[in-house]
């Protein structure tokens, strides 16, 4: 039976990917040498029979330090968090073995657990005996959706080598070995401390956001910059191959309106083949760095949602503020990276097909260029015409223009025939 003389620490982290997932970061290994998932039995292991008994856990991963524990979606993490702190200071205060003494049931395979399993086999037999020379370490947080997400602490934890030695070393090695991989996040933070590369225990993950530089993001003409310098590192890069890849389109940025957020905040992301970087930026240019969303998938990709976030922003406008102009509905919806009014203006376009399938007027007349015709410009008429809604043979554009912009205010859905 293990013995403590002071109270064990535990951190609770958000996931940077899904709120019903909540880390658990311990000073020490859960148990050496093990890690394991379970998704409902329990087996021999009085962690995860102890988790289980708490009413809306419904997963549990473990690998190294970190708890990774899923609740039910009607569950609340405010109710859960001391109740699960609690049974895992039980637990790691009565046993040695918190995983059981057996070995656990092998994962599904294709699960997240499988190849959290196989990750840490990667780097325990691998890359660790290798790094460890550097008085280092690298370990598998968890695994949630094919990301994986990589923890540096000792000799790796803050060391300017240490983005080079994850981008060439370790995750060349994992994605050549593990093909179901989708995504490699570092949660570790290298800022951490005066001399964080030499602390015993693990960083804090992104997701208490830290502070950027203020000298790193500003605003000139309406659009976001970013310091070379300063993103570049981020990626695993340097400043020349950060250039070269946003000049290639294999390193995208994007930028939007924080989710769920009252104030004025953008979130940007910028992320290559293989890392990601986000920050939130007030109108100020100050700006935090946090955990960047999930790639999104090839389906949601083809599925996106801008054009359905550009319908819910222009049917919330007051008749009055009608019509805004494409750069105004690019800022309204937090979008401020180069090349946003070409995304909302084909995003309008989506709306123009959907509407002339629904007979609906096009949605898209209430946005108009910063002429004084205050008209959109000729792609939209264009494509109406293309489409087979077009001015009438007495009508101009401009008529035209008005009487969409008319109907669409009027929600005189569906059209009548003319």
């Amino acid at each position: 039976m293990s013995e403590t003389t002071t109270p064990r620490r535990i951190q609770a982290q958000a996931s940077p990917r899904d709120p019903q997932t909540m880390r658990f970061i311990l000073d020490a290994a859960v148990q050496a040498g093990q890690s394991a998932g379970f998704d409902s039995g329990a087996g021999d292991a009085p962690l995860a029979q102890a988790l289980f008994a708490i009413e809306g856990v419904r997963k549990v991963q473990v690998s190294d330090a970190t708890i990774l524990v899923t609740r039910a979606p009607e569950s609340d993490w405010q109710a859960l968090k001391a109740p699960i702190a609690a049974a895992i200071r039980l637990v790691l205060d009565s046993t040695d073995h918190p995983l059981g003494m057996a070995s656990t049931t092998a994962p599904a395979e294709g699960s997240d657990e499988a190849l959290l399993a196989a990750v840490t086999e990667l780097l325990d037999n691998k890359a660790n005996p290798a790094i460890a020379s550097h008085g280092g370490r690298i370990t598998a947080e968890g695994v949630e959706g094919g990301t994986v997400y990589l923890r540096m602490s000792g000799g790796c934890q803050g060391c300017a080598a240490s983005a080079m030695t994850l981008r060439n070393g370790v995750e060349t090695m994992l994605r050549a070995a593990l093909p179901a991989i989708r995504e490699i996040v570092d949660v570790t933070d290298h800022a951490t401390g005066t001399n964080p590369f030499y602390r015993g225990e693990p960083g804090q993950s992104p997701s208490f956001s830290r502070p950027v530089p203020p000298e790193a993001i500003g605003w000139e003409e309406g659009q976001m910059i970013i310091d070379p310098d300063y993103l570049a590192p981020k990626l695993g890069l340097d400043a020349d191959a950060l250039e070269a890849g946003l000049a290639r389109g294999d390193i995208v940025i994007t930028s939007e309106k924080a989710p769920d957020s009252a104030s004025e905040k953008t979130r940007v992301t910028v992320r290559s083949a293989t890392r990601a970087w986000a920050a939130e930026v007030l109108p100020d240019g100050s700006a935090r760095e946090i955990p960047p969303p999930r790639a999104l998938s090839a389906a949601e990709i083809k599925n996106s949602t801008l054009p359905k976030r550009v319908r819910r922003y222009l049917e919330a406008l007051a008749p009055e503020k009608l019509p805004i102009t494409y750069g105004a509905l690019a800022r309204g919806l937090g979008m401020y990276a180069p090349g946003s009014i070409r995304k909302v203006t084909g995003a309008l376009e989506t709306t123009m097909h959907e509407d002339r399938g629904a007979n609906r007027p096009f949605i898209a007349a209430r946005v108009v260029g910063r002429g004084s015709a205050k008209q959109p410009g000729q792609g939209f008429f264009a494509l109406a015409r293309a489409l087979g809604r077009g001015p009438r043979p007495d009508e101009s554009d401009l008529s035209f223009h008005q009487r969409q912009l008319a109907e669409s205010l009027a929600g005189e859905w569906p059209i009548k025939a003319s």
